[in-house]
């Protein structure tokens, strides 16, 4: 056991059926009772000082962030609906979209900081969506910038609204040692 806590609870492991033929590779287990729910994450970082526990439960909860982007950036440039089985073409369509995506994160974060607010607090859709109106309103003369101009229009909803109180809940629900 590495460390134990009422919250917390962070051991060694070794996973196996029977102990004939156990499992080459032991595993960190680590246990995090949020709010009356124990969850368990496992990693094969077995030196809390390389991974604190807290670092864990946060890398868990991002884990699906290249599932979100790949999602929000076929969906905007609907490439959701192509198809190929030329290699090519896959390629293609994920370089396409990883350009896409880091244009589209720079983009938000300059707005964010025009705005000062965290970038996680934009919609990245929102920011996409938004250039639209700002080629409107630059062919147009009435805009230049588009970071201004997306931090200046409070209509294209690029803030997100604030989540509802059952989501903020469950990290104040976390053990007071895993708190970031």
């Amino acid at each position: 056991m590495l460390s134990t806590s009422p919250g917390v609870r962070d051991q060694i492991i070794e996973l196996g059926v029977y102990r004939s033929n156990p499992c080459t590779h032991p595993v960190r287990l680590l246990e995090v009772k949020i709010g009356s729910t124990w969850r368990r994450y496992l990693t094969n970082v077995l030196d809390p000082a390389v991974l604190s526990p807290a670092a864990i439960v946060d890398l868990y909860g991002r884990r699906w962030r290249i599932e979100e982007a790949f999602g929000i950036v076929k969906r905007l440039l609907g490439l959701s609906y192509l198809w190929s089985g030329s290699v090519n073409a896959i390629a293609l369509q994920v370089w396409a979209s990883w350009i896409m995506y880091a244009v589209l994160i720079d983009l938000t974060d300059a707005v964010a900081e025009e705005l000062d607010q965290p970038l996680e607090a934009l919609s990245l859709e929102m920011v996409f969506r938004g250039l639209a109106h700002f080629c409107y309103a630059y062919q147009h003369g009435l805009a230049t910038d588009p970071v201004v101009y997306l931090a200046t229009q409070p209509d294209l909803g690029i803030v997100k609204r604030t989540r509802p109180k059952r989501d903020r809940d469950r990290l104040d629900k976390l053990p007071l040692e895993l708190k970031l």
